[in-house]
């Protein structure tokens, strides 16, 4: 019997190794350090390293100091304007509303609005800041600002940055019911993105990512399975999505690599179609992303490593 599988390294800086240089700065108190690594990265790059030192805890004020200091320094701006969103809801947490205090929804959004009038000032100076843009398209959500506001925000990234994925994937979200949008809107949306992207690019993945958010909303694994099994549709699409993505020739491991990765193997994985998953498990060897294996409750490893088993056990290790 083989050795069993260690579980999934979902830390990004085993994937990106720019993540621990950037965390060292922070530790260090590095402005100079952090800015050149940061700004030093393409936009999806930069987007990337100022959410993860968003999720920082106790780093305020250091950041609040630096953007006082440097008041028209963009990375300031969109860095603080990410750790007081992710600080919001840290203290909200992942509890469906009725179990949210009055206390925690007071001091939740009350840390959104200061994120917004610091995001707002940042772009504003720079109306080319895709990480400041991209923050902005989340807290609009978390603000209830509204589907026609979200995508107006994304439409102003999108005249400097016409491919930010990062920021499709934060508007995807906002199109999804379960933030008042319609199932029509997330796959019009997902299918525009990757209708536009060069080939080879990761984009496509929000074709997947939208039909796995339509399947998992049924409830348990085994509905979600049976609806985009019994959906040719769907299966046509995701099919469509790897050959434009993962399975081009021109398809390279960037920024999200990982994620992307993972979003197709539990597609792959529910359909039954256990070659290709094993195919996408086997390329992120010891590496996975929580992705949509988050959703499952229970722990996001857990579940990713049993994907992963089935899969080698049942379409072969690649």
């Amino acid at each position: 019997m083989p050795a069993p599988l260690a579980p999934p390294d979902f830390d990004a800086a085993a994937a990106y190794p720019q993540v621990s240089q950037v965390r060292a700065a922070l530790a260090a108190r590095d402005w100079p350090a952090l800015r050149a690594l940061v700004d030093g990265q393409d936009p999806h790059g930069r987007t990337f390293l100022v959410g993860d030192v968003g999720e920082t805890p106790d780093i305020e004020g250091f950041l609040q100091a630096v953007r006082e200091r440097h008041p028209d320094d963009a990375l300031a701006g969109a860095l603080l304007g990410s750790y007081l969103i992710r600080a919001g809801w840290r203290i909200r947490s992942d509890a469906r509303a009725q179990h949210v205090s009055r206390e925690q929804f007071a001091q939740f959004h009350a840390h959104l609005r200061r994120a917004e009038q610091v995001l707002i000032d940042t772009t504003a100076r720079h109306p080319d800041d895709a990480a400041a843009w991209t923050q902005r398209i989340t807290n609009a959500r978390g603000l209830q600002l509204g589907q026609a506001e979200a995508r107006r925000r994304y439409d102003q990234l999108a005249k400097h940055h016409r491919h930010h994925l990062p920021a499709q994937a934060s508007l995807l979200q906002q199109f999804c019911p379960k933030w008042s949008g319609t199932w029509e809107r997330a796959h019009g949306f997902a299918r525009e993105c990757a209708e536009a992207a060069p080939p080879g690019a990761p984009t496509a993945v929000l074709v997947v990512e939208a039909h796995l958010e339509e399947a998992l909303d049924h409830g348990t694994l085994a509905e979600a399975s049976a609806h985009l099994s019994g959906s040719a549709h769907a299966r046509r699409e995701i099919h469509q999505a790897a050959q434009q993505s993962i399975w081009h020739p021109e398809f390279r491991n960037g920024w999200g690599w990982v994620w992307v990765r993972s979003v197709f193997a539990m597609a792959f994985s529910l359909l039954d179609e256990y070659p290709a998953a094993a195919q996408q498990f086997a390329a992120m060897g010891p590496l996975g992303d929580e992705a949509m294996f988050g959703y499952l409750g229970g722990g996001a490893a857990k579940h990713f490593q049993r994907f992963r088993d089935q899969a080698y056990a049942k379409g072969g290790q690649s």
